[in-house]
C-alpha cells in the first residue's frame, strides 16, 4: 500500500469522526457546553486509533465548533448548529423575456482580482489550492523539450496531446467522443459563446435553468436572444415535468443547463433525470448546451454523470474547462460541439483562430503524467471542507431566518437571507466594507432572488474568510434590525 492511499484513508477515518460528532449536534443528542466522548472511550467505539480521534477533534475545534478545555476535554461550543437548507422556489412563470442585468453584472465582476477585497464573490479557487509548482515545472519542461512550438500557431481544433487526454478522460465517465470531436477553446464561456453563435440568431428562445451562471445571462443579452427560465431546485435540479411544460408551450432554439453543481445553487440534477432531458430534446430536435465545469469537483465518492453520456443524436454540446481546477488563468477551456462542428469551427476560425499554445502543451502535459487525478482529489476536500466550516461559522454570525445550500460538490454556496433584506444594497455595503458577494438579482432575468446572495468556498479557511463572514453576519442583522436603511 503506499503512503498515498493510507494518507487518503487516514484523512476519510477523521472525517467520519467529524460527521459522527455533527451528527450527534444536530440530532440534539449533544448540547451546547456538553462534553465530547473522551478519546480513548470513542475510540473503542469507532474501532479507530485514539491519534485519528484526536485528529478529528482539533479539525472541529479550528472550525468553532468544539473548544478545548485544560486537563478537562473538548467541549460543544455556543452556535455550533448548521443554518437550514432553502425552500425550493415557485415554479417560474414561463414567459420569454429579453436580459437586461448587463449594468449590474459588471459592477458585481470590478471585484474579480481585487486583493482588498475578501473573495468571497469571486468564483475562483484559491492558488494554495493549485498545482502552481507543478505547472511551473511541466511548463519549463515544455518549453525547454520543444522551444519552437510554444512560439508557433496551434491548430483550431486545438493541441492533439490535449485533446487525445480528454477524450480518455471522457471514456472514463461513459461518454463516446474522440479527440477529432473536441474542440479547445479559451475557457468554458468561449465554448457556449460559439454554441450560440452556431445555433442561434437574434430574437430567438433560450431556455436556461433559474438561479443560473450571470456570464450566461451576459451572453445572451449581448447576442440578442430571448429567455423562458424553469426551475432548479437546490436538492434535485431540473424537473423534466417542468421542462416539458416549456418545451410544448414554445419554439425553443437551444437549452443552456449546469446539471452538475449549478452555479449559483449547487444543484445536481439526478442521472435518471439526465437521461430522461435528453431523451425528451432529442425527440424534438433541440440542441443542448451542456456546462460541466463543476463535475469534477463532487464530494462524494462517485462523479456524477453528464447529459452527453446519453447522447446518441449530437445534439448535446459538451463545454468545460481547467479553470475551476488547474490553472484559471490558463484559460484553457473545451467543447465537443457534436453535429455543430463545423459550424463550431468556422466561428472558433474567425474569433481568435486558436487557443494560446504554451498553456495547451502544459496543461496537455499535466493530464498525461497522470498528476489530474491525485490533484482533483486534494481539491476536492478541500472545498468540502471549505463549505462545511463557512457554513458552522455562518451559523453562529448570520441572523435567525437565514438559510444556507448543502452542496454534493462545487465551490458555491446560495444564501437565502431574511425577506426583509434586499441582496443588491448588502452587495454594496459588503463591498464598502471590503467583502465581495454577488447578489442573487444576478442570477435571473425575472424580479427573483432579491434577498439571496452567492458565496465562494473555493478558498482555504484563513483569518481573513473568517472576518469577512462575520462582517457579512453583522451587515444583514443591521438590515434586518433597520430594514429601510
Amino acid at each position: 500500500m503506499t503512503v498515498q492511499t493510507e494518507s487518503w484513508k487516514e484523512q476519510f477515518r477523521y472525517q467520519s469522526v467529524e460527521q459522527h460528532i455533527m451528527g450527534l449536534i444536530e440530532s440534539g443528542t449533544l448540547s451546547r457546553g456538553d462534553k465530547l466522548p473522551s478519546l480513548r472511550s470513542l475510540s473503542r467505539t469507532m474501532n479507530l486509533s485514539i491519534s485519528t480521534i484526536s485528529q478529528a477533534y482539533l479539525e472541529l475545534e479550528k472550525k468553532g465548533v468544539v473548544e478545548s478545555r485544560p486537563r478537562s476535554g473538548f467541549y460543544v461550543r455556543a452556535a455550533s448548529h448548521r443554518l437550514p437548507a432553502p425552500t425550493r422556489s415557485e415554479q417560474t412563470p414561463a414567459e420569454p423575456k429579453r436580459v437586461s442585468r448587463n449594468k449590474l453584472i459588471l459592477t458585481v465582476l470590478e471585484t474579480v482580482g481585487n486583493k482588498e477585497i475578501v473573495p468571497l464573490g469571486v468564483i475562483c479557487p484559491g492558488t494554495e489550492l493549485l498545482p502552481g509548482k507543478s505547472m511551473n515545472r511541466i511548463m519549463n519542461q515544455v518549453l525547454r523539450e520543444d522551444p519552437g512550438a510554444p512560439l508557433a500557431y496551434e491548430t483550431v481544433s486545438g493541441n492533439p496531446e490535449l485533446r487525445k487526454q480528454l477524450a480518455y478522460q471522457g471514456l472514463e465517465r461513459g461518454e463516446r467522443f474522440r479527440p477529432d470531436d473536441i474542440m479547445v477553446t479559451n475557457g468554458a464561456i468561449e465554448a457556449v459563446y460559439i454554441t450560440l453563435r452556431s445555433l442561434t440568431r437574434p430574437g430567438d428562445i433560450v431556455c436556461i435553468q433559474s438561479p443560473t451562471y450571470y456570464c450566461f445571462l451576459q451572453l445572451l443579452e449581448t447576442l440578442g436572444l430571448r429567455v423562458v427560465e424553469v426551475s432548479s431546485c437546490p436538492n434535485c435540479g431540473i424537473a423534466p415535468a417542468e421542462l416539458a411544460e416549456v418545451l410544448d408551450k414554445y419554439d425553443i432554439s437551444a437549452c443552456i443547463f449546469s446539471p452538475n453543481f449549478n452555479n449559483p445553487d449547487g444543484s445536481l440534477t439526478p442521472d435518471d433525470a439526465k437521461k430522461e432531458i435528453v431523451d425528451m430534446l432529442a425527440e424534438r430536435e433541440i440542441p443542448l448546451v451542456e456546462d460541466d465545469v463543476a463535475g469534477d469537483l463532487h464530494f462524494g465518492p462517485e462523479r456524477p454523470g453528464t447529459f452527453k453520456r446519453h447522447d446518441e443524436k449530437g445534439l448535446v454540446v459538451l463545454c468545460s474547462s481547467f479553470s475551476k481546477t488547474i490553472a484559471p488563468g490558463y484559460r484553457v477551456g473545451w467543447m465537443v460541439p457534436g453535429r455543430f462542428r463545423d459550424k463550431a469551427m468556422e466561428i472558433k476560425a474567425t474569433t481568435n483562430v486558436c487557443v494560446a499554445s504554451p498553456s495547451q502543451m502544459a496543461i496537455a502535459e499535466f493530464l498525461r503524467q497522470g498528476l489530474y487525478e491525485r490533484h482533483s482529489k486534494r481539491l476536492r476536500s478541500a472545498f468540502a471542507k471549505q463549505a462545511d466550516t463557512m457554513h458552522l461559522h455562518m451559523g453562529r454570525h448570520f441572523p435567525p431566518g437565514t438559510r444556507v445550500t448543502r452542496p454534493q460538490g462545487g465551490m458555491v454556496l446560495w444564501v437565502e437571507l431574511p425577506e426583509c433584506v434586499d441582496s443588491v444594497k448588502y452587495f454594496y455595503k459588503a463591498k464598502a466594507a471590503g467583502v465581495g458577494i454577488a447578489p442573487g438579482s444576478i442570477f435571473s432575468t425575472q424580479d427573483k432572488f432579491k434577498n439571496f446572495i452567492r458565496l465562494s468556498c473555493g478558498g482555504a479557511w484563513t483569518p481573513e474568510i473568517e472576518n469577512g463572514l462575520s462582517t457579512l453576519g453583522a451587515i444583514a442583522s443591521e438590515m434586518v434590525a433597520e430594514p429601510d436603511k
